[in-house]
């Protein structure tokens, strides 16, 4: 059927357009610039001049997965007590500064990470700088304010952890995936360990971790490299480095993974009976040239969405699911983990024909790896959502930051897009069969028991 002149002159304006922005969209990176201080502060900088605002993050080189044994927690807790008060700083004012120059702000802790952030106009970058740089070495406490401050972290256990049976069984699961690792350690700590902290630990912590040369400084938004540098030099530049911290972090390591384990926990509150699963794999970190990216792409054909394999054959075709899927974490600096998941459809009787199913899943993905069309598709997929963080300031700064917070280059996180298209199936199908080994794992059985559901507590405020 011919088409009429007006129609194939949309088609090829539209065709000419694709052509003209599509190398672009595909290739393009925000302008980056990386330089550290005289006292190892390490500094990024991300320019968008798009609006007059900027994200200011600091990332210190810390996590819960580097605290003294015994006391679980304390990571968590120094971020909560980091709003406290300085000498220029009343207490309590941090955020009410920067909300007072409409700005927003907030910070979380990981195992590997604590961040610091605010979110303000381009004119209060100073400011920022001038307030983060006070309180990495002059904050102070009292056995009054970290006290108080200890009730809140416990009320906010109770309330996350406790009054949820989902993370109860996430918790137990980790905790017997890993043998010596503190990755097995929840971030927010143990309830009898955090009951004990003291000013004392809270600040023999953060007098060691909290220094220039422990952390990385990402500023992302409408500023120069040049502007940022004088800043940054005449607020952190001004703070000596710490000889004691900064070099490579050692932790316990676990030893191989020989046998399978199970975790079973039933909770009155746990509403419809669920399959978990974990397998400890490596992180971007530990992996082997182009590994992670495999098993990126793996979990994204296996376990991501109502298009994977694992939702099609237990939700769509078996229908013995509500919900199923599974994916890979690899932003660890010691280990990733692989998780899979599958809420029945029809109560706890359901469980061991669901776990059938999903190792059945897996047994052919081991077996006879996946399509070159899976493959094509998954990679097509993060590859554009890495481009579409690309317009987000915020993204942008995570990406660096975190990245860079564990050791890797600014060109390797640039290059993960490139890396990606290396991947072959015959990559995902060797990462298959060689991570997706039961000895690897932790299954995990929730299950709702009769019985009086505890009232919902409400949400405590939290930073976290």
């Amino acid at each position: 059927m011919m088409q009429s002149p007006g129609v194939l002159r949309l088609f090829t304006w539209i065709a000419l357009i694709m052509l003209a922005f599509a190398p672009t969209a595909l290739h393009a990176q925000p302008r980056i610039s990386d330089f550290k201080l005289a006292n190892g502060l390490e500094v990024v900088v991300i320019t968008d001049h798009r609006a007059p605002v900027v994200t200011h993050m600091i990332w210190y080189k810390v996590g819960a997965a580097d605290e003294p044994k015994g006391v679980s927690g304390i990571a968590h807790f120094l971020e909560h007590l980091m709003f406290k008060s300085t000498d220029k700083i009343p207490l309590g004012e941090f955020s009410k500064i920067v909300a007072r120059l409409g700005g927003q702000d907030n910070a979380f802790t990981g195992h590997d990470v604590t961040a610091y952030f605010q979110r303000v106009s381009k004119d209060k970058l100073g400011t920022m700088m001038e307030m983060e740089a006070d309180r990495m070495v002059n904050l102070r406490l009292t056995e009054k304010e970290v006290l108080t401050e200890r009730d809140v972290i416990l009320e906010e256990r109770r309330s996350r952890i406790e009054n949820n049976p989902a993370a109860i069984m996430d918790e137990q699961m980790n905790a017997a995936l890993y043998y010596s690792h503190p990755y097995g350690i929840p971030v927010i700590g143990w309830e009898h360990e955090m009951a004990k902290l003291s000013p004392q630990d809270a600040m023999s912590f953060y007098k060691h971790y909290y220094a220039p040369n422990n952390a990385v400084l990402v500023v992302a938004g409408d500023v120069t490299a040049d502007e940022v540098k004088a800043l940054a030099e005449k607020t952190y530049g001004k703070i000596p480095a710490n000889p004691a911290v900064g070099a490579t972090r050692v932790r316990p390591q676990d030893p191989p993974q020989r046998a399978a384990r199970r975790v079973e926990y039933s909770d009155p509150r746990a509403g419809n009976a669920s399959f978990h699963r974990d397998y400890v794999v490596p992180s971007y970190m530990t992996a082997k040239p182009g590994e992670a990216e495999a098993l990126d792409l793996l979990m994204k054909i296996v376990g991501d969405g109502a298009t994977s394999r694992i939702y099609k054959r237990l939700v769509v075709e078996q229908k013995i699911a509500s919900s199923a899927g599974g994916a890979y974490s690899g932003s660890g600096l010691d280990y990733g983990s692989i998780s899979l998941y599958a809420v029945s459809a029809d109560g706890a009787d359901l469980l061991p024909k669901i776990e059938a199913s999903i190792d059945a899943v897996l047994d052919e993905v081991r077996r006879n790896g996946v399509t070159e069309a899976e493959l094509n598709r998954a990679r097509a997929s993060y590859i554009a959502d890495y481009i579409y963080e690309n317009d987000d300031q915020a993204s942008l700064a995570r990406r660096y930051g975190w990245g860079l917070a564990l050791g890797r280059t600014v060109a390797q996180i640039e290059g993960w897009p490139d890396a990606l298209r290396k991947v072959t199936v015959d990559d995902v199908k060797r990462a298959a069969d060689t991570y997706l080994d039961l000895k690897r794992s932790v299954t995990g059985y929730l299950t709702p028991t009769e019985g009086k559901a505890h009232a919902e507590q409400p949400t405590p405020k939290s930073r976290s």
